[in-house]
């Protein structure tokens, strides 16, 4: 069973999250590794002492999404294939938001799993519910049929595809109304909370952006795309990306993921450069 297959234990604004984002964000476009003095100054640069990071180094190494490696006689980390699959994946869900359209397939996951293997059973739910299914009964889940790869992928990993069925279905027909019906297979009003924090959390940072890319590579640039990011990452796998038909009329995801493509337009460069001056290497 794959440990990293999706990394979304870590609390946001924690340190581990904060360095499982840089690591996210950089280390790839850096070749692949960093020195570890390095990841100590940029996590500086979010205000984490030394000591503290290289805690949330040993965390994530036994997470396995990073694994020592000494290179000219630098100690380093270099990521495992399975997190650089893992964070190829989440690159997918940051920056490329995906909405439904109403005619658009879904998919059912129905499993029955023996009592012999409830805590297979309970990771199934529990990595259905991070990938942004819904629950229409305690066996039957549903979910956009563009996640159908990612539930094929959470089966396989748990060695429970025998056990489950998947459907690739029209939309839904439910008794009651579309809106009530979705409230009843997501929490909705968790959902629009995670947007309304964002949008409050960091509407600053695109009202008056000191340190973006008017004013080049700078520590408060980095700063702010790396939190920005590490506090986004999880909404876009939380939220399916429902119809608009599914949510209500006051729905604040439309705003939110609006704010974050402006922070990304403003921040992702001069943070970029940052990294790249520092680290040695051109990460854009």
């Amino acid at each position: 069973m794959s440990a990293v297959l999706d990394d979304m234990d870590s609390r946001p604004g924690s340190t581990t999250s904060l360095l499982r984002t840089v690591v996210g964000l950089y280390m790839r476009e850096a070749g692949g590794w960093m020195a570890t003095k390095d990841i100590v100054a940029l996590m500086e640069a979010l205000g984490t002492s030394g000591t503290v990071t290289r805690t949330a180094l040993g965390r994530l190494r036994k997470k396995g999404v990073l694994v020592p490696d000494t290179r000219s006689g630098l100690a380093g980390f270099t990521l495992t294939p399975g997190a650089a699959s893992m964070l190829a994946r989440g690159d997918r869900r940051i920056f490329t938001p995906r909405t439904m359209a109403p005619t658009d397939p879904w998919c059912l996951v129905s499993f029955s799993i023996p009592e012999t293997e409830r805590d297979k059973r309970h990771q199934l739910r529990r990595r259905l519910y991070w990938i942004g299914c819904g629950t229409v009964a305690a066996g039957l889940w549903i979910c956009p049929d563009t996640l159908r790869g990612e539930v094929e992928e959470i089966l396989a990993d748990l060695q429970l595809r025998s056990m489950a069925t998947i459907f690739v279905t029209q939309p839904p027909l439910p008794g009651g109304g579309l809106k009530e019906t979705a409230a009843k297979w997501w929490d909705l009003d968790a959902l629009a909370q995670l947007h309304r924090d964002f949008i409050r959390e960091h509407s600053s940072a695109v009202a008056s952006p000191e340190g973006s890319a008017g004013a080049g590579p700078s520590g408060e640039a980095f700063a702010t795309y790396v939190r920005s990011i590490d506090r986004w990452r999880i909404i876009p796998y939380l939220d399916p990306g429902l119809p608009a038909s599914f949510l209500p009329d006051d729905w604040p995801g439309i705003d939110a993921a609006g704010l974050f493509s402006k922070i990304v337009e403003l921040y992702a460069v001069p943070s970029a450069e940052f990294v790249g001056n520092l680290v040695g290497v051109s990460v854009t």
